[in-house]
């Protein structure tokens, strides 16, 4: 058995890796690029959050081995393409946390909770203008979910002062935009229905951050909640001898309230 277990299956796995990509290797593998691993490695990313959720610690480790295979993926690609491999991007995430972390690896002072996510933030801030990204929202990843990006936008933004001072007052702006799209309904210009729905779900992210909630998983848990109280109607109607389809909206309105009672215990 090897001394090093953890960096005998890492081997494993990027020579498995090289291995698919070869010229003899996987037709399907070879051909792939950047972009088009891309969307899987997103959907990895979510997988591993879902198993997260459901609190699936054996799905949790399958998921993680998947995004781990993500990882490798595009290092291979990256090799062979003579920009940096596998071993550079463990070396520049190892160095990251030790420079963030001074407090540990260094002789900085220890800090609590609070100040050490400020010194964290100065440091990316710190980082980000080593790389000629000044502005106090650059670097937020345009391809974050919307909701989650609004999150990391008006943090930015907070932390120099541009800000709501409560949440009272985003519930004020919340009305607001939804009576400024109350208005635009009678015309329903599509361009200014999208741009009013937009301003909604903005500031429904801001009251979020304010309760200090995520956003995006307050959505999740709103989605997984509908899912359950309509799998619940669809049971009551099957159980009848129905489907939704056939069904009136008021009957469906009414299971739908026995499915809300039942879960509140109520």
């Amino acid at each position: 058995m090897s001394d090093d277990p953890t960096g005998a299956e890492l081997s494993r796995l990027l020579s498995i890796m090289a291995r698919l990509r070869a010229p003899d290797g996987c037709s399907w593998d070879r051909v792939q690029d950047f972009s088009s691993i891309a969307p899987y490695t997103i959907e990895e990313g979510y997988e591993v959050a879902e198993a997260i959720g459901r609190q699936d610690r054996a799905a949790l480790k399958d998921e993680l081995g998947d995004l781990l295979f993500q990882v490798v993926y595009h290092a291979q690609m990256a090799e062979e393409a003579g920009d940096f491999a596998f071993v550079d991007v463990a070396k520049s995430i190892s160095d990251k946390m030790i420079r963030r972390h001074p407090h540990v690896f260094g002789e900085a002072a220890a800090r609590d909770a609070a100040a050490q996510t400020d010194a964290w933030e100065r440091q990316k801030a710190a980082e980000r203008a080593a790389r000629a990204e000044t502005g106090t929202l650059a670097g937020v990843a345009e391809n974050l979910p919307s909701l989650t990006r609004a999150l990391k936008l008006t943090r930015r933004a907070a932390r120099v002062g541009f800000d709501w001072p409560d949440a009272a007052q985003v519930l004020d702006k919340l009305e607001e935009e939804a009576s400024e799209l109350r208005a635009e309904l009678p015309g329903a210009d599509p361009a200014r229905l999208a741009d009013e729905v937009g301003d909604l779900l903005f500031v429904l992210a801001n009251l979020a951050r304010k309760l200090d909630l995520d956003p995006e998983i307050c959505l999740r848990g709103a989605n997984a909640k509908f899912e359950r109280r309509f799998g619940a109607v669809e049971q009551r109607l099957a159980a009848e001898g129905s489907a939704p389809a056939d069904a009136s909206l008021e009957r469906m309105e009414a299971l739908w309230q026995e499915a809300k009672r039942a879960e509140r215990g109520g």
